[in-house]
């Protein structure tokens, strides 16, 4: 059975920073594409960044330079460092996981999802 489990998420003050954490289990964690997304109240959820198996990285333009995915194997877990964080960064966090998604920035790429974090940038 597959687990991803997010943790980290928080309250900050604008210009803050937070690390989440997503771990996984019941996956051979070296062969998937990892995501993290977002979503607030009524709105859809959005790519923030992505990292190949590979250690290729993509991400969101509203999130460059700011954020950085990695990912540790021996560890299973994935990572999101986020820094000088905006009101705008507000919303729930979760991490996905897929062998081969076509699009890394697509939802509806990912076959398994954290329960999600929350984060939460006040100005």
């Amino acid at each position: 059975q597959v687990q991803l489990v997010e943790s980290g998420g928080g309250s900050v003050q604008a210009g803050g920073s937070l690390r989440l954490s997503c771990a996984a289990s019941g996956l051979t964690f070296s062969a998937y594409t990892l995501g993290w997304f977002r979503q607030v109240p009524g709105k859809e959820r959005e790519f923030v960044a992505a990292i190949w198996r590979g250690g290729v990285t993509h991400y969101a333009d509203s999130v460059k330079g700011r954020f950085t995915i990695s990912r540790d194997n021996a560890k299973n877990t994935m990572y999101l460092q986020m820094t000088s964080l905006k009101p705008e960064d507000t919303a729930v966090h979760y991490c996905a996981a897929d062998l081969r998604p076509k699009y890394t920035n697509s939802p509806d790429e990912y076959m398994y999802w954290g329960q999600g974090t929350q984060v939460t940038v006040s100005s």
